[in-house]
């Protein structure tokens, strides 16, 4: 990703502030420390699946959400939401619920999101690890491609509300 903000011309430096097999409750719990300490203008916020693996209410999943990005509004970062599925063994009731939250998340706190950034990779063996669940190193570029869309224009928007601030229009 930083190699890609370079290439088109953003200045912005990329922090990985992920901690592998957290859930939306790690990341609620983090995120006043994460705002403190990186200050960031964009936020890629990519949690729920671990929540879903372990059947965490989706109500807790949504609230835990729904703190993070408020916090990080309020900071004045925008925060692009990455939307994920869950195995269909979690039933069909489960898995709906689960992938509504990010839908409602987004539309309640107007934030970007994809619906599902793992798409092309969740069934290729040869982009997943082991556990044929998680992307691998050979996934990383796809998952970038699949996410790019949104993260640009989420930064071209920041980009332009900050020179109408700047300059008055």
């Amino acid at each position: 990703m930083q190699a890609r903000l370079k290439d088109q011309g953003y200045e912005h430096q990329v922090v990985n502030a992920s901690i592998s097999g957290e859930t939306t409750e790690g990341g609620a719990a983090r995120i006043d420390i994460s705002l403190k300490d990186f200050s960031p203008d964009l936020i890629i916020l990519e949690l729920g699946g671990n929540d879903g693996l372990r059947g965490i209410p989706t109500a807790r999943m949504k609230a835990n959400l729904q703190k993070i990005v408020t916090r990080a509004k309020a900071t004045g970062a925008a925060v692009v939401l990455l939307g994920i599925r869950i195995p269909t063994n979690y039933g069909p009731r489960y898995s709906a619920e689960f992938e509504s939250v990010f839908r409602q998340v987004a539309a309640e706190l107007d934030v970007q999101w994809i619906e599902f950034f793992m798409d092309g990779i969740a069934f290729n063996d040869e982009l997943l690890q082991d556990d044929r669940i998680h992307p691998n190193t050979a996934a990383q570029p796809r998952l970038l491609d699949n996410a790019w869309p949104i993260i640009s224009a989420t930064l071209n928007k920041s980009r332009s509300a900050a020179y109408r601030s700047k300059h008055g229009n």
